[in-house]
């Protein structure tokens, strides 16, 4: 009598019977864990390491590609939220617009500031060491129940978001698309802070500053037709001009000038291993000029107390 041959089985199913190999591993294989490959089928552990050893593709500037603009929807959701809070309560944007320097009594009222001061009133903006204000006063906009321009405010600078994140996020992929929006928010925020720490401000133009100059580094780099973009960058930096009367063109500036900087970095950075390294070593080095700066200036208003 002939001996019965031995079953086989899935190695991850012992209990299926199979006859079929991964012809990567050779390990016997179910219909659920085959997977079709080139040649024959895989299981599915070799085809996750198989997708790990695949190279993922990147851009011109090391992003990962990515085609839903997902993190510019996020902060123009953020915005958004920010704006209806201040429509529900006003006051947050004295509690969280970017100031300097101020002075607040118990009763809520604002003084101008003046050290020393006395003990009926105490200091907030960077001054009282609100320090967050630097980032959260980007993300709020002008009441509209304080001005007719309020609501125009938020939706100019939302449009103009969407339609330079959509790009520079493309180009740069959601991480470094991220840090260049953060940072040029927070170099609009300390420039205001250097040149004119009493005045309360809000908006997200510092930080879409940052983003235009962003796409013209990234244009220049990548060859594009420039004519285009030359007119762009004049109507930015014209609106920088007119803006001066009623904005904070300190906000703006210091978004242009951080961004442009750090887009500098990741469209010039050396395109081998060393790209990633050099890119991350600008962003910490622009986030500490401007900590230096931030630091230097609040120790300047307070005599020493930051």
């Amino acid at each position: 009598m002939a001996a019965e041959s031995a079953v086989t089985t899935c190695y991850r199913h012992t209990k299926v019977e199979s006859h079929v190999r991964c012809t990567r591993c050779d390990r016997y294989i179910c219909p659920n864990c085959m997977r079709e490959a080139a040649v024959g089928h895989q299981c599915v552990d070799c085809v996750k390491e198989g997708a790990r050893s695949v190279r993922q593709a990147r851009t011109a500037f090391g992003g990962r590609i990515t085609t839903v603009p997902v993190v510019t929807g996020v902060l123009i959701g953020l915005n958004v939220l920010a704006y209806l809070a201040e429509l529900v309560r006003p006051a947050v944007v004295d509690s969280f617009g970017m100031l300097g320097r101020g002075l607040v009594g118990g009763d809520g009222t604002h003084y101008l500031w003046q050290y020393p001061y006395g003990p009926d009133v105490h200091a907030e903006g960077l001054a009282g060491g609100e320090w967050y204000r630097l980032l959260t006063g980007p993300f709020l906009h002008l009441p509209a129940t304080e001005t007719p321009f309020g609501i125009v405010h938020i939706v100019l600078n939302m449009v103009s978001l969407w339609s330079l994140g959509r790009v520079v996020e493309a180009q740069l992929g959601r991480v470094r698309f991220l840090a260049l929006y953060l940072l040029s928010a927070l170099g609009g925020s300390v420039l205001v802070l250097l040149l004119a720490p009493d005045t309360l401000t809000v908006g997200a133009s510092g930080a879409i500053f940052g983003l235009g100059a962003a796409y013209y580094v990234m244009a220049r780099r990548l060859g594009y037709d420039m004519n285009a973009v030359n007119r762009y960058m004049a109507g930015l930096l014209l609106w920088l001009l007119i803006s001066a009367g009623f904005a904070s063109w300190q906000g703006h500036l210091g978004g242009l000038l951080a961004g442009g900087t750090l887009t500098l970095a990741y469209a010039y950075a050396p395109r081998d291993g060393r790209r990633t390294l050099v890119q991350a070593g600008a962003g910490v080095a622009v986030l500490a000029l401007l900590a230096v700066l931030t630091w230097a200036k609040v120790s300047e208003l307070t005599g020493g107390a930051a």
